[in-house]
């Protein structure tokens, strides 16, 4: 009796939430402590359904859910509004001026349309960023009238809030820019390199989507490892707490750093050894992928969700054009800047299997069905045919301009 009273008393103080009967503690032949071990095990992750936070993130699906109404890609219907909103201040305004534009002209690559041709100022700072652009524009421009814009392809957006507005297309920014988003380069070409998994840049949208899903049929989610993973370089501190996590308690995770181009010392990857990088497709081995922003917007995003794991997105300042369409508890976990929330929500996840793995199907559902290479296309042709009808002069040639025709070296 004294060893079955002991079994009981140590399982109610680990297991407060689960109410067992006198029956399961009061047989004479001592079956019952066994039941009891067996109960143990059977509710090791049941425990955590009770803790309040828990109980508010299940709450925060639920409500999502409900309001949550999938969207069309007809006409781009997914983000139409992110156009629209983001040319609405010069709409407002009666329109873009050439004085206005002028100013902007050292804030980016200077292109025209004229007459279905493209043309472009001869130096462009990032060449393969340049031609990641120019891939898409050359194939819509026999459907685009004539204009001219000045499209930024360096990692910060060039128009903030506090300064007079300039009309510059970014890939990238926040609440304190008024740039206009396009679709990054990358889609194609221009991506970062990544030794030496990636040595010519991260890119080709649509080989990698190819990839991913298919990695994605060969883990399914049962077969992956129910544990946080990261691997990237320390391009910010902010990811330092869930590499601490991950030394501290290898169980939750598998977080580490990489060597980047800055890379001096061991100090650059928080006094360990740098990790060897992992290929994209390999992150699907795994149930519970982090994304971080980079120096602006991360581009390994949209790609973390094809491998039909659980997204842990870290933050919510930086955007590019499609994130707005993913909705948090929808598609993915968000996770505060600091982390100080991401061990609860990693647990949250472990302990709610059925919960994390819809929430991981939404997202994967999401990004395989609206961030196609046509929805790519779309978001161009849209964005350009609304941007040109807001300038207020005539394109002319600029004689100085190279033509672009995709077969430059």
């Amino acid at each position: 009796m004294a060893a079955r009273s002991w079994v009981y008393v140590l399982f109610i103080i680990l297991f407060p939430d689960v109410i067992i009967s006198s029956e399961n503690i009061q047989e004479a032949d001592g079956n019952r402590v066994e039941d009891v071990e067996k109960i143990d095990l059977k509710h090791a992750k049941d425990k955590y359904k009770f803790k309040a936070s828990w109980e508010g993130y299940l709450r925060n699906i639920d409500d999502a859910i409900t309001k949550y109404e999938d969207c069309s890609n007809k006409f781009c219907g997914c983000y139409r509004d992110v156009i629209d909103n983001d040319l609405r201040l010069w709409s407002d305004r009666g329109g873009i001026i050439k004085s206005i534009f002028d100013i902007a002209k050292n804030r980016g690559t200077h292109y025209q349309i004229i007459n279905h041709k493209l043309y472009r100022e001869k130096e462009c700072m990032f060449p393969f960023r340049c031609k990641g652009v120019e891939h898409f524009l050359l194939e819509i421009i026999d459907k685009l009238p004539d204009m001219e814009m000045i499209i930024n392809v360096r990692d910060w957006p060039q128009s903030p809030v506090w300064n007079e507005p300039l009309p510059v297309f970014s890939f990238s920014k926040t609440s304190n820019e008024v740039d206009i988003m396009y679709p990054a380069w990358t889609f194609w070409e221009g991506g970062p390199a990544v030794w030496p998994i990636y040595p010519t840049g991260l890119g080709r949208w649509d080989l990698m989507r190819e990839a991913l899903i298919k990695k994605s049929d060969e883990w399914p989610w049962e077969k992956k490892t129910p544990k946080a993973f990261f691997r990237g370089s320390r391009t910010s501190s902010e990811r330092d707490p869930l590499v601490i996590l991950s030394r501290e308690h290898p169980d939750l995770a598998d977080a580490k750093y990489t060597k980047n181009q800055a890379w001096k010392s061991d100090a650059d990857t928080l006094y360990e050894a740098p990790a060897k990088e992992v290929p994209l497709e390999d992150h699907c081995q795994h149930k519970y992928l982090f994304n971080f922003r980079g120096v602006a917007a991360s581009f390994r995003y949209k790609h973390l969700f094809l491998c039909k794991s659980l997204v842990f997105h870290v933050g919510d300042e930086w955007l590019e054009f499609f994130y707005k369409a993913l909705k948090p508890w929808v598609h993915y976990i968000p996770v505060k800047t600091d982390l100080s929330d991401a061990r609860d929500l990693l647990e949250f996840a472990i302990a709610n299997d059925n919960v994390a793995q819809q929430i991981a199907e939404r997202g994967y559902t999401f990004i395989k069905e609206h961030l196609r290479m046509p929805d790519i296309r779309c978001y161009w042709k849209r964005l350009l045919k609304k941007y040109a009808k807001l300038l207020k002069w005539k394109p002319v040639r600029n004689n100085d301009f190279m033509r672009i025709t995709g077969n430059e070296s």
